[in-house]
């Protein structure tokens, strides 16, 4: 069966995962290292922290991390000769997906990430929320800057914004019965709150994207990312304000591939998502995480390979 790598962009709550890896695994270890060398002290701060266990929730770190593993454990997959048909990511994942696909040279890819923490630490303090709702039955909770982050699948729905109107939508939410979860985040990406990150990080673009060189489905269109899109500056600044919407992309995918979906990155919550599919549900397509919760790649290699 052919395969599709799929990319997280929270994983934060996992600071541990992978970290097994890190001196085990030749690939992935030098590609950790070069990535962390090319984010400088910032990356070296967020390295240490991993590796220590230490709280990594804070933007400045949390995002740095995350590409570091969400890249290298795609890497290490490709070094196994996996070539896959499609990638795709979640948020902060697409950079990742869009590097491995030719849209970036890592290089760009850091400084591209290195300009959104620097222009996201300025936000003042947000959250996102998780809520077991459609798109549809959140909108009449929306109030302030709280707005639809993502949509994850049919009843997955993330919410951001600042503290306050999170809070007060929150309390809106829980009176009615929906079951609603904080999602580790104190920068509440994909709302109107991010809109001054927007404009600085697109007054400081200096990066040079290319077309891709694979399939990359996006979260942002919720379809095949374009050559335009890929090449566009404004498409990349807006992602910090604009919604996500994962399912879409991922169905498209999965209408247009029946694969196996391998989530290469921390935790399992893609995993979680595409098992919600009706192409999954199915027997169409099947999905894993890489990562097990013991860090172990083994099982997972063994049935790529």
């Amino acid at each position: 069966m052919d395969v599709a790598l799929m990319f997280p962009g929270q994983g934060s709550q996992y600071p541990r995962m992978a970290a097994s890896l890190y001196g085990t695994d030749a690939v992935f270890t030098s590609v950790v290292d070069e990535v962390f060398e090319l984010f400088g002290e910032v990356g070296s701060v967020a390295c240490d922290d991993w590796l220590s266990g230490a709280d990594v929730d804070h933007v400045s770190r949390a995002q740095p991390l995350l590409f570091a593993l969400d890249y290298a454990l795609g890497r290490m997959v490709l070094s196994w000769g996996v070539k896959p048909v499609a990638l795709i990511g979640h948020s902060a994942g697409e950079v990742v997906a869009a590097t491995l696909a030719g849209v970036f040279s890592l290089e760009d890819a850091v400084s591209l990430v290195r300009d959104r923490v620097v222009s996201a630490v300025s936000i003042p303090s947000g959250g996102m929320l998780a809520v077991a709702a459609s798109e549809a039955e959140l909108m009449p909770y929306l109030e302030g800057d709280v707005a639809i982050a993502a949509v994850n699948s049919a009843r997955q729905t993330m919410l951001a914004g600042s503290d306050e109107p999170l809070a007060a939508v929150r309390a809106r939410l829980e009176a009615d019965e929906f079951v609603v979860v904080t999602v580790p985040a104190t920068t509440p990406f994909h709302s109107p709150a991010m809109q001054p990150a927007v404009d600085e990080a697109l007054a400081a673009w200096n990066v040079s994207p290319s077309v891709p060189r694979m399939p990359v489905y996006s979260g942002y269109t919720g379809t095949l990312m374009t050559p335009q899109d890929a090449l566009s500056p404004r498409f990349w600044t807006r992602q910090l304000t604009d919604a996500v919407y994962f399912g879409p992309a991922l169905n498209d995918l999965l209408a247009m591939y029946d694969v196996l979906l391998v989530e290469a990155g921390p935790g399992q919550t893609l995993t979680s998502f595409a098992r919600r599919t009706k192409a999954v549900r199915h027997g169409a397509s099947q999905v894993m995480p890489l990562l097990d919760a013991s860090d172990s790649v083994e099982a997972a290699r063994a049935r790529l390979v």
